[in-house]
């Protein structure tokens, strides 16, 4: 999954269920400034602060193996 797809569908949840990003920053333990600028596609987020995030919205990240053609 491309990050584009990864921000809209962790930005997407956190609307969903009605989180702000100072909330979800406070909760997750992840910096507001760090936060925004993830959702912003600005940031280079660790694959720690990914799983952080997600964990609160109840998500996870996953990896597969890539479909080779």
């Amino acid at each position: 999954m491309h990050m584009d797809k990864i921000i809209k569908s962790i930005k997407e949840r956190r609307e969903m269920l009605n989180v702000t990003q100072e909330s979800l920053a406070e909760l997750s333990g992840v910096g507001l400034r760090t936060l925004k600028l993830f959702e912003s596609g600005k940031g280079n987020p660790t694959l720690k602060t990914l799983q952080q995030i997600a964990d609160v919205l109840g998500m996870e990240v996953c990896l597969k193996i890539k479909n080779v053609d």
